[in-house]
């Protein structure tokens, strides 16, 4: 890659959780290439990971679109949701993106807590796509605020989760330590012609000492204690879905019923969801119109983006399948972040070649969301101005050698 070569570059980022749309994220990038490569071929294309503005990238790019829907929030208050319908051939396709209903960012910074917070309008919008006639309803999982199992969707969709007193328990992950039964002969009539299908990150596992309760419910709200407590109830959880729920292959530790703070277990068992990696669903199924692949290889130099890279980006984020497929065909891949993390180092194995944070001083988390495009644009444009100096050197250098 020299200067004159880097003709064509591929945009190809996650959004910045809780600040930009993986859309937003890719025209803040294209604007930055463009303030140094103005002439340069940009292909911007956002990529869909299950959380924050899935539906709405994928109802984009088939020419479909969005239903609103009013639910159940993660704190139990009424919120306005949506699901998409896709377009063309797939019509009777509808994808909840289950962040859209029990999301971290929909749960007030204070209130932030995933002993109590449900996955109920989850299913409220899995039951509304029913009724608008989808026959296949794909959840995207990420972005969540809840750690509940899947109780409160298997709730909305007519299940019963009961204590030993036969008692409905109420909403909220730590109250599965009570769970003494599963009844599922209530549920929504419509299930029995839909498959529904969970887009999951399938390293994500329901219990033990990986499990999504030990790994994720600190960054929901939880603390010491009751991270433990909450991998004790999704224990006991378990022992409920496979005593009562549909036979699903080793419901604590297999692929994806972690998902979404174990959305993917109680669905997988309740409603007979499959759990499917999430790329496998939006980046080769043909559900998505564009294909990554094709495009990694016609680029020059792919840029991938998410809000925070660190030792959880190899598990299957964004950046790291983005790279993954980048390496076949020997494209060099740079990643932006919002912030640097801990294990940040662990994604050059994968095949990211270089990363750098679009902070340009230290600030307030608030501050750097309010401002993350503006910071977007201004890092891309000094990533790109570094870039054309080492490809001078380069040109200058490979001069001197003939």
């Amino acid at each position: 890659m020299n200067r004159f070569t880097l003709r064509r570059i591929l945009v190809a980022p996650s959004g910045f959780k809780e600040s930009l749309y993986a859309e937003e994220v890719a025209e803040a990038i294209t604007t930055g290439i463009r303030r140094v490569l103005p002439d340069a071929e940009v292909d911007a294309i956002p990529v869909p990971d299950g959380g924050e503005g899935t539906a709405r990238t994928l109802a984009t790019a088939t020419n479909g679109h969005l239903i609103p829907v009013s639910v159940t929030g993660p704190v139990g208050k009424t919120i306005t949701s949506h699901y998409a319908v896709l377009g063309g051939d797939a019509s009777k396709t509808a994808v909840v993106e289950m962040a859209a209903a029990a999301g971290l960012s929909l749960v007030p910074r204070d209130s932030r807590n995933p002993c109590v917070t449900t996955t109920y309008g989850v299913g409220q919008l899995i039951a509304a796509a029913i009724d608008g006639g989808a026959t296949r309803v794909i959840v995207g999982c990420g972005d969540s605020g809840t750690c509940d199992g899947g109780a409160g969707a298997l709730q909305a969709l007519g299940a019963r989760i009961l204590d030993a007193a036969g008692a409905d328990l109420p909403p909220g992950g730590l109250n599965l330590q009570r769970a003494a039964s599963l009844d599922l002969s209530g549920l929504h009539p419509g299930l029995a012609g839909v498959e529904i299908v969970l887009a999951c990150n399938a390293k994500n596992v329901l219990c033990g000492d990986k499990g999504v309760a030990r790994v994720f419910a600190r960054q929901k709200g939880a603390s010491d204690e009751e991270i433990e407590l909450l991998s004790d109830a999704l224990e006991n959880w378990a022992n409920v879905l496979e005593r009562d729920g549909r036979p699903v292959d080793d419901i604590r530790t297999g692929l994806g019923t972690g998902a979404s703070g174990g959305l993917g277990a109680g669905l997988a068992a309740g409603v007979g969801a499959k759990l499917v990696s999430r790329f496998d669903v939006f980046l080769d199924s043909g559900l998505y119109s564009i294909d990554l692949d094709a495009q990694i290889a016609k680029a020059d130099l792919v840029i991938t983006a998410e809000g925070s890279i660190d030792f959880q980006t190899p598990n299957g984020k964004v950046p790291a399948e983005v790279a993954r497929r980048a390496v076949r065909v020997g494209v060099p891949v740079i990643a932006l972040a919002g912030s640097i993390g801990q294990g940040a180092a662990a994604v050059h194995d994968v095949g990211i070649d270089a990363i750098t944070s679009i902070m340009d001083v230290p600030m307030p988390l608030a501050d750097a969301v309010a401002h993350s495009q503006r910071l977007l644009i201004e890092a891309t444009e000094q990533m790109m101005r570094m870039i054309l100096v080492g490809l001078a050197i380069s040109e200058r250098r490979s001069g001197e050698d003939t």
